[in-house]
């Protein structure tokens, strides 16, 4: 990570944002080094609601293994197979067999959207997540992850149009939880103009974050050029005051 960027974007964060908590951030790695690994435990677990100890400062390390969810196994990068019968699992499900999620409408539709689904290519055995102010100056990660309320998200979204002519600075895919703030940061962070994600939409993630609360990833080469003219944005005028005090 850039030398002083951290540093820099803390008291940034702080000025303009207050108390809001810090965001949390992602890498690979072949080796955890001293970051724990996640219990594998027993039972089905959401890797949104694993992240809560991420976001009050415990780093924390995730391979294959240890993760519980076949959608983040697959969005994660530890895998590249689907669940049997997927298409029917993610629609209308299978009578007296299966029960759909019933997110797309139809089995056939399932596959179309699939098709458009590109594994993250394995770089490290490991996932490991850290809150911004625990990352180390070897530390690269991949993208930035927000977990905010509307009025820290109006600052978060118009950061992000902030340098776009077109105004077009953030998508908002479907997917999983897990989809919208590594699978998709990891695919942007690699274009020429990359676009920040709102996200965690996915009603089987809701329960695992507050009720007003979303995700808002923005991509590290993104982000670093954010941290630059944030200074030089609405965050400095009268209008950003008022919202700053309802934050």
């Amino acid at each position: 990570m850039k030398t002083n960027l951290k540093e820099e974007f803390q008291s940034k964060w702080s000025n303009y944002f207050g108390h809001t908590p810090l965001p949390i951030s992602f890498f690979f790695a072949d080796d955890p080094g001293d970051v724990p690994v996640a219990s594998p435990g027993k039972d089905w677990s959401c890797l949104i609601g694993e992240l809560a100890q991420v976001r009050k400062g415990k780093s924390m390390a995730w391979n294959e293994p240890v993760t519980h969810c076949g959608g983040a196994r697959r969005y994660l990068g530890f895998a590249d197979s689907l669940r049997p019968n997927f298409e029917y699992f993610l629609s209308c499900g299978i009578p007296e067999e299966m029960e759909g999620e019933r997110y797309i409408q139809t089995p056939e539709m399932v596959k179309t959207f699939m098709k458009t689904i590109h594994t993250i290519p394995s770089e490290g055995k490991y996932i490991i997540f850290k809150r911004w102010d625990m990352l180390d100056e070897k530390d690269e990660p991949e993208a930035v992850i927000f977990f905010a309320t509307p009025d820290v998200l109006s600052g978060l979204f118009t950061l992000s149009v902030f340098d776009q002519a077109d105004g077009n600075g953030v998508i908002t895919p479907f997917g999983s939880g897990c989809s919208s703030i590594v699978y998709y940061a990891y695919h942007e962070n690699r274009k020429d103009n990359p676009k920040s994600i709102l996200g965690m939409f996915d009603p089987s993630a809701r329960p695992w974050v507050p009720k007003d609360t979303l995700s808002f990833t923005i991509p590290m080469k993104k982000f670093e050029k954010i941290v630059t003219y944030m200074d030089e944005t609405f965050l400095i005028t009268k209008t950003w005051d008022s919202v700053k005090k309802r934050i």
